[in-house]
């Protein structure tokens, strides 16, 4: 899966908000919640677990973080596990964020697991393109 969505924001201020697990239930359509302590910042190796919107609750973990380049996600829950990489290259007028992914399942969860991947690539960009109206709408930051 994968998908390109341009921000109208630099890469550094998207990668701060988009690698933060706690701001992800506000541009993520899939998500309710995450656990993740409230002062705890983005690191390589941080854990949390998200409560999606149909009762999924996959436990999350940071696996790569460049900042303002490169940043990784891995989640596992039951039979199925997930990838998502976010890659942020400044362009004129703000920055270009393009992601990618994998969604594979074990057993009784390959099917569902592979009819999810097949949808995963409007939903992603649709999330990225609502991140970024949330961060064009605030006060401009280039840093």
């Amino acid at each position: 899966m994968t998908a390109t969505v341009e921000m109208p924001v630099s890469a550094a201020v998207a990668f701060r908000y988009l690698c933060d697990p706690r701001n992800r239930p506000e541009w993520q359509s899939s998500l309710k919640s995450v656990d993740v302590p409230p002062d705890e910042e983005p690191h390589l190796g941080q854990a949390w677990r998200e409560t999606t919107s149909v009762g999924v609750r996959p436990q999350m973990e940071t696996t790569e973080l460049t900042p303002y380049r490169v940043w990784t996600e891995r989640g596992t829950w039951r039979g199925v596990s997930a990838t998502l990489s976010l890659h942020f290259t400044d362009v004129v007028g703000g920055c270009r964020v393009r992601a990618d992914g994998e969604l594979t399942g074990s057993g009784a969860w390959a099917l569902p697991a592979g009819a999810a991947g097949l949808l995963a690539s409007q939903a992603i960009a649709a999330d990225l393109r609502k991140a970024g109206k949330i961060l064009g709408a605030r006060p401009r930051d280039d840093g």
